[in-house]
């Protein structure tokens, strides 16, 4: 997965989004949003643990 269009889509939906007002954009869409972006800050503070804890393992010896 390319997070650079990924982050690009996002930023630019959620431009559309804000510019629309309430021109028929369902909670639902909003919602989806937000979890995507829940999701991908999971991953990214998953992927910083793994690699400290990686790191960890180094300085201690293992």
């Amino acid at each position: 997965m390319d997070l650079t269009y990924l982050t690009t889509l996002l930023r630019a939906r959620w431009e559309q989004l804000k510019n629309a007002g309430d021109a028929g954009q369902s909670t639902t869409e909003l919602a989806v949003m937000a979890a995507v972006l829940i999701l991908v800050a999971g991953l990214v503070v998953a992927a910083i643990r793994t690699k400290v804890l990686e790191k960890i393992g180094i300085i201690n010896g293992g």
